[in-house]
């Protein structure tokens, strides 16, 4: 178990404290739901938290495999519902890995990356799907 507390600090905006940690974050309402959009919206961290969770449990296999990910770039789009309830609707990734992989490890990686527990916690109703791209690193 962990806790996180959240601080209501008036003008849309929280502050939230990981508990084993003390890391702070701060949240404000995004511009188009009356915020200033100042900091991350609630919604940003759940895309947040797909993007880093993916890149962390890719990065666990990979070390199983004697692969170090370094440099790998995950871009997550955040887009939210435009009919009601106001939700996100889409969550697409974007995993750039900077070195080569052999298929058989790549597969590996790229399953332990779906089942990563961020993903596996979205509602079905979230389309959340993952482009894998691999380079040599001399682009």
């Amino acid at each position: 178990m962990v806790e996180v507390q959240i601080k209501y600090e008036g003008q849309l905006h929280c502050r939230a404290t990981h508990g084993p940690s003390g890391c702070v974050i701060s949240t404000d309402a995004p511009v188009d739901n009356h915020g200033k959009g100042e900091s991350f919206s609630p919604t940003d961290l759940v895309a947040t938290a797909l993007g880093s969770c993916i890149a962390t449990i890719m990065a666990i296999s990979a070390e199983k495999r004697g692969i170090d990910l370094r440099g790998t770039t995950i871009t997550v789009e955040k887009h939210m519902s435009t009919d009601a309830p106001r939700r996100i609707s889409r969550l697409p990734v974007l995993i750039e890995v900077p070195i080569e992989i052999e298929e058989d490890k790549r597969k590996a990686i790229e399953n332990a990356a779906r089942h990563c527990p961020v993903h596996q916690s979205l509602a079905d109703s979230v389309d959340a799907p993952m482009e894998f791209r691999y380079s040599s690193g001399d682009n």
